[in-house]
């Protein structure tokens, strides 16, 4: 679709100075900040098949306007539109199948677009929604962890524009479904862009436009676009690229865009793209967007997942694993996020929890087990146990991110990645990696071209565990993800006798077998009935669980927290 005219021509007359937004500015609606959650039936009655979005950045003015064309196939009987978009994007025109409504055919309140089609649709009918809109995008306080856009200058002082949207959602760039599967099948991109600068973003370059007044559009298209993964990214940037020759045996382009003046830096980050991807797919599988690119862009913020076009903003930083983490995690979301999405954000450890994971799992995979461990135990002290990961129904990204609302938070992120680190020992590798294939690609023989990307669920991922194992682990998920405390192991000594026992919240079974070192010896207590004994000689050294393969309850690192605690709030200013 070409651009329309507001997109491709120059900007006629002169513009009244007006301030330009702070961090936090325009303000957003409750609406607008609930990304996931219950949806609108609406919503749910529709198949979004396409999407079309022509943006228009323009950093003197720190503006943003757009036409996006969206097409969708009702699966139900349908008399309404309803897609998210920030009002602060004011809808200029709709039009619907060619048509254009009168104003009252729409509105737009609080955030939510309700369109009264001009027809009503019957199960399995058509139709294509162009909207015409534009204004002052709302500013991120703290980037990525609070989301908008970013707009920022090089050190050259050139603009350097970002976007954001993991947390309040793709409605603060583009009307569309805020909701983990409000995934549409196909978004096509037209980024116009000032003079000099370069619009790196999703998918596979179609082709750059220079229009009359020098001022360029990129045109991107990609397949099954995470909602909050299309991404505009605006600066005068340079790139280094190569190809991949995947052990799958297709060829993978790669992509760095980064700021003039850092090549050297530059060079040396694309230097992990290609054995961080050999790790991914040696380990889990073909990389999935294969036929499109493995894309990274340098931006104002420290990073996110958008898929084929991952935000680093790490400073290039050094680490005595020797590799970039920011770099490694934010790709490890083409697997888990981006081929694999969560049906609901009460899975959310399922991106998160894996991407975790992943990190000591490639030094692992470089270094062998003593540099797990240690990036295991980086982990483990940053476990809260305030709330469960998973709550067994639908919840918004902040009911889970933020642990102010009750969530888990950060323990998405670590617990989730203990639980998959206990969950790999107790079933062992091979059925470990061939149930994370399984959440990944619905299979365990991916290749490339025979998957596409996949919601999933936890009740699905503990069905992939009992169908790999041929054993229910039902007890096991009860007590990680749906309650809040560790199981804690008791120690009783009686005479030579050492009995252990499982104390789980919520007290039911928990079978989960653990080692025992006695002298320089390690046996294992199958715990069948929670409890186990063993003849322990009286002056012999025990070491309970002496490789650390069990997350368990740690009186140390309770004590440590609440330190940590104690010494945050003394530095708080009165």
């Amino acid at each position: 679709m070409l651009a329309s005219s507001f997109l491709c021509a120059a900007p006629v007359g002169a513009q009244t100075p007006k301030a330009l937004p702070g961090k936090g500015e325009p303000p957003l609606t409750a609406q607008t900040m609930i990304s996931g959650g219950v949806r609108p039936p609406e919503q749910l009655a529709v198949r979004f098949d396409r999407a079309d979005l022509s943006f228009e950045v323009l950093p003197d003015t720190q503006e943003l306007n757009g036409i996006a064309v969206l097409d969708f196939t009702a699966k139900s009987p349908l008399a309404r539109l309803v897609v998210d978009l920030d009002k602060n994007l004011p809808v200029k025109a709709i039009a619907i199948d060619g048509k254009l409504l009168k104003p009252g055919a729409w509105s737009n309140p609080e955030g939510q677009l309700v369109i009264t089609l001009p027809r009503p649709l019957k199960a399995g009918q058509k139709v294509s929604a162009k909207i015409t809109y534009g204004g002052t995008p709302h500013v991120a306080v703290r980037a990525p962890w609070d989301t908008g856009v970013v707009w920022a200058k090089t050190p050259d002082g050139r603009p350097w524009f970002a976007t954001t949207d993991q947390g309040y959602g793709c409605d603060l760039l583009w009307p569309c479904l805020d909701y983990p599967m409000g995934e549409p099948g196909l978004v096509t991109l037209h980024i116009t862009v000032p003079k000099g600068l370069k619009a790196p973003s999703n998918g596979v370059l179609l082709g750059v436009d220079t229009l009359p007044d020098g001022r360029t559009r990129w045109n991107w298209r990609a397949k099954h676009p995470n909602t909050y993964a299309i991404a505009l990214n605006v600066g005068p940037y340079e790139v280094v690229e190569g190809k991949y020759k995947s052990r799958f045996g297709n060829t993978i382009p790669m992509f760095y865009w980064y700021l003039p003046g850092e090549k050297a830096k530059a060079e040396g980050l694309f230097a992990e793209f290609a054995p961080t991807l050999d790790f991914f797919e040696s380990t889990v599988g073909p990389f999935p967007f294969g036929d499109e690119k493995l894309g990274v862009v340098e931006t104002p913020h420290k990073g996110m997942e958008h898929q084929t076009i991952n935000a680093y903003g790490n400073e290039y930083a050094k680490a005595p694993e020797g590799f970039d983490w920011l770099f490694q995690h934010e790709f490890s979301h083409e697997w888990f996020g981006n081929q694999l999405t969560n049906v609901d954000w009460d899975d959310f450890w399922l991106h998160e929890g894996y991407g975790s994971y992943m990190q000591p799992s490639y030094g692992r995979w470089r270094e062998g087990e003593a540099r797990y461990a240690v990036m295991m135990d980086a982990q483990r002290g940053q476990i809260a146990n305030q709330s469960p990961i998973v709550h067994d129904r639908s919840m918004t990204e902040q009911d889970v991110y933020e642990e102010a609302k009750g969530g888990p938070g950060l323990d998405i992120y670590m617990k989730g990645s203990w639980m998959l680190h206990t969950l790999r020992n107790l079933i062992g590798d091979k059925a470990f990696w061939d149930v994370t294939r399984l959440a990944v690609y619905g299979r365990t023989d991916p290749k490339p071209g025979n998957f596409t990307p996949r919601y999933g669920s936890t009740k699905e991922y503990e069905g992939f565990v009992r169908q790999v194992t041929g054993k229910d682990y039902g007890w096991f998920f009860n007590v990680y993800l749906r309650q809040a405390a560790l199981p804690e192991i008791v120690e009783t000594r009686s005479g030579d006798k050492l009995t252990l026992t499982w104390k789980v919240p919520g007290g039911g079974p928990f079978p989960l077998p653990v080692e025992v070192q006695v002298g320089d010896k390690v046996q294992t207590l199958p715990m069948t009935d929670g409890s186990g004994t063993l003849t322990v000689p009286t002056d012999a050294h025990v070491v309970v669980d002496p490789w650390a393969k069990i997350l368990k309850r740690s009186v140390a690192i309770e004590q440590f927290r609440a330190w940590k605690a104690e010494q945050a709030a003394k530095k708080k200013p009165n």
